[in-house]
Order: structure tokens, then sequence, then C-alpha cells
């Protein structure tokens, strides 16, 4: 239970410190920090609106994305507190229920009959089919490092035991942190405040939701960055410092890290988009072969 709570915690955090870095950075007084809470309240008390095409699917893609996420939490650790649900396999269940959740508002994106949110779930599919890979080749090399393949087993331990790892886990949290951008529709891959809707993609995805559902759809998405930084930074902790307190101070610096570079450069265009999202599997590919040579002893050169 306390693992969920710092969980929860992490995902309530996270958009507060995207807001107020990029704000600072910018010269501005900016929001209050919790002002994004305040809007899913304002959210949570209305009641939603549906198109006349609108049939279940529209209705019921919130509450699936939403339960997804919640679901695969309660597979995390954090720290020394173990995840509420723990079995073999179960890092492969995660990373199915975060493809299930993305399903689920594709499916309500094309359901709600708008041309435009068809096409922003035509990117997202493009998008999590090249991203999804490299979430699995960074998860596997975990399980590789740890010989473990739950999360409990995972961080359960000093990851390798060896200080060459700490290489790995540097460079793995940073495919993580480019994995979150990605996941989590923001620069350079997406602009969460655009409304252009040619250039949007998962925000164009849920344009015609609101009230009670568009809040659903706002925290799954907050719980979905949280995880992924979570693993980053329990990769990263356990190799140094793997406590639970540092865990959560790492994920929150995802927060920091987003605002920097939200103020400091644009989205990218939509041709540039894809080369990226490859290079993310390209280093994860890279991180578990030296991870692999790490743990075999090998020698290079």
């Amino acid at each position: 239970m306390v693992s969920l709570i710092l969980i929860l915690f992490v995902a309530l955090m996270l958009p507060g410190l995207i807001a107020r870095t990029r704000a600072r950075l910018s010269g501005r007084k900016g929001v209050r920090f919790y002002q994004h809470l305040h809007n899913v309240g304002v959210l949570l008390r209305k009641d939603p609106i549906y198109g006349a095409s609108a049939g279940l699917v529209t209705r019921w893609a919130p509450v699936v994305y939403l339960g997804a996420t919640l679901t695969a939490a309660l597979l995390l650790p954090v720290g020394g507190f173990g995840a509420l649900l723990s079995f073999d396999g179960d890092l492969v269940l995660f990373c199915y229920l975060l493809g299930l959740g993305r399903l689920a508002l594709m499916l309500g994106a094309m359901d709600a009959g708008s041309s435009f949110q068809g096409m922003g779930a035509s990117r997202e599919a493009l998008y999590g089919a090249f991203v999804e890979p490299a979430l699995f080749l960074i998860l596997g090399t975990l399980a590789l490092v740890s010989g473990q393949v739950s999360f409990n087993g995972l961080f359960a331990e000093e990851l390798g035991g060896r200080p060459e790892m700490g290489v790995v886990m540097i460079l793995m949290i940073y495919a993580v942190f480019k994995i979150v951008l990605v996941e989590a529709g923001r620069i350079p891959v997406d602009d969460p405040r655009t409304h252009l809707e040619l250039t949007m993609i998962h925000e164009v995805m849920v344009l015609d939701y609101a009230g009670f559902d568009m809040a659903l759809i706002t925290l799954g998405g907050w719980i979905k960055m949280a995880l992924l930084a979570l693993i980053g930074a329990s990769a990263l902790a356990t190799t140094f410092w793997g406590t639970a307190p540092v865990i959560v101070l790492l994920a929150l610096l995802f927060g920091i890290g987003i605002g920097v570079l939200e103020s400091m450069m644009a989205r990218s265009r939509l041709s540039r988009n894809t080369t990226y999202i490859v290079t993310i599997i390209a280093l994860a590919f890279v991180i578990f072969t030296i991870a692999f040579l790490v743990m075999r002893e090998v020698s290079i050169g």
C-alpha cells in the first residue's frame, strides 16, 4: 500500500513541477503549484458531453485507461516497499497494461467519429509501436542484470553488484526519460498546450472528451508518467542508494527535467518524430548489449 501511495504522490507532483520549472525559466511567476489539481477537481464535478456519433466505446475508454494504469501501479514497488501484486513475469503484464490503456484511447477516438481524433489515433498507434520495444528492452536489461523476472525481484537488491553497472543505469535513466517524453506527449514529440489539430497527437485523441471523462484521462496520464519515471529512478537508485526517499526524489527530477527541456526547445516537426523514437530503440538495444557484455565479463579491445 505504501508503494501505491508513493506512486500517486509522484503522479500528482510531476505536472506541478513541470509547470513551475517552465514558468521560472521563462521569467514568469506562473500558476500555483497545485493548479493542475484544482483543474482536475473542477472536471470531476462536471458531467461528460458526448457527440451524436459516440458509442459505448467512447464512454468506457477513459475508465479502461485509468483502470489499466492503476492496475499497472499495483505491480511496481518503490524502494523497500513491495508491490501489492507480484509474480514472475509481471513486468510483461505491466507493459501490456500500458498498451491496453493506449488501445482504449485509440478506440475511443475512432468511435467518436471525428476525423481529427482518428488522425491522432493513427499517430499514437505508430509511436506506440515504436516505443514499446524500447520499454521491453529496458525491462529486459533489468531482468538480465538482476536475474529476476518480477518487479519485486528486479529492485530487491543492488543491481549487478559492480561499478560498471552504474554506467548502464545512467544510460538507462536517460532512455527512460526519452520514453516518458513520448508516452506523456511532451516536447519535442508533442506539446500538450497546443490547440492546432493538424499537429496534435495525444491531445487530439481526447479532443471531444470533457468533464468527468477528461479528468479520468488526465489522471491516467499522470500515473503513467509517474510509473515510467519511477522505473528509471529505481534502476539508478538501486545501483547506488536504494531507498524510497531517494527514488521518489529522482522521479520528481523527471518533472524538473521536462520543464527545463520545454523551456529550451520547441516541438519537432512531425516528420522527425519517427526518427527520434527509433533512436530510443537503438539506445535501449545498446544498453542491453553493454549490460550483457558486463555480466559476461567480456572485454572489448
